[in-house]
């Protein structure tokens, strides 16, 4: 792993339990000493300050840095690349296009990572590059799938897209939770009791969904009744176009995904 910020060091602790690793441990880069000070009092990865010590001796290379970071990183990278080596990227907007031709490989895979992968509870979005074999697609689910669960898609395209849902999701989660936070202080509610009832209730409401097959819209039927108070509520947003807010605003994300791919340019 390149990188040992949050998303590098969260990806990288979860795949360390991967039994790919024949109960070896998980190599992690960085050149910033506090950071792979605070990894190595975790001792579950294995750290290097340099990069010459660890990348030519991986198979898999996770790309974890800030995307600006990528011109300079992967310039030291190129000497000490094998062909055999297949890289993955953690990098938000960074195209496949851009990984390939910056690197002068043929094997890269482009994901679209997302926050709650820090509890285990992640969804990872993935597409690859021609010349990665099903058998290292599978290799990479399988780490991937260490930080929760992923999904394999056609192109890039999707990658954008899950970024819209996915990767910015959890922040409109959060959003929708502050909102109700404030409505039940504003009753007279207390912060603790604020907090319970609005975590509580995305937590039920989210277990009830995965244990079932019923859509969120025939729950919603389920629980509001003709003139009762929920139905107040949902009548109220349907009629304030909050829906369609809701759908704007990951479009939004994902215009502003393809946007910042194509206005990046290629190490060369």
């Amino acid at each position: 792993m390149i990188g040992a910020g949050n998303m590098g060091s969260t990806y990288a602790e979860g795949m360390s339990k991967s039994t790919l690793l024949n109960e070896k441990k998980l190599q992690i880069f960085d050149k910033d000493p506090e950071r792979l000070r605070a990894v190595q009092e975790r001792g579950i990865l294995e750290s290097f300050y340099k990069l010459e010590d660890c990348l030519p001796n991986a198979d898999i290379v996770f790309i974890a840095v800030k995307p600006d970071h990528i011109e300079g990183l992967f310039e030291e990278m190129k000497p000490m690349i094998d062909e055999k080596q297949m890289f993955v990227s953690l990098m938000a907007g960074v195209k496949l296009d851009t990984i390939l031709k910056g690197l002068g490989i043929k094997k890269a895979v482009r994901t679209m990572p997302n926050l709650p992968a820090q509890i285990g509870k992640g969804v990872t979005s993935y597409t690859a590059s021609k010349d990665v074999s099903r058998l290292e697609l599978i290799m990479v689910r399988s780490f991937l799938d260490k930080t929760g669960k992923s999904i394999h898609v056609e192109n890039e395209n999707f990658i954008d897209a899950s970024t819209g849902i996915s990767g910015s999701g959890p922040a409109y989660v959060f959003y929708f939770m502050q909102s109700m936070l404030e409505a039940a202080k504003k009753m007279g509610f207390s912060d603790y009791d604020s907090h319970v009832l609005v975590s509580s209730t995305f937590e039920g409401a989210v277990q009830l969904f995965n244990d079932s097959n019923i859509t969120p819209k025939k729950w919603m039927e389920r629980v509001a009744s003709k003139g009762g108070t929920t139905r107040a509520a949902l009548d109220f947003m349907t009629e304030n176009h909050v829906e369609d807010l809701i759908k704007d605003a990951a479009y939004a994300a994902f215009n502003r995904a393809v946007e910042l791919g194509k206005n990046q340019s290629t190490p060369k």
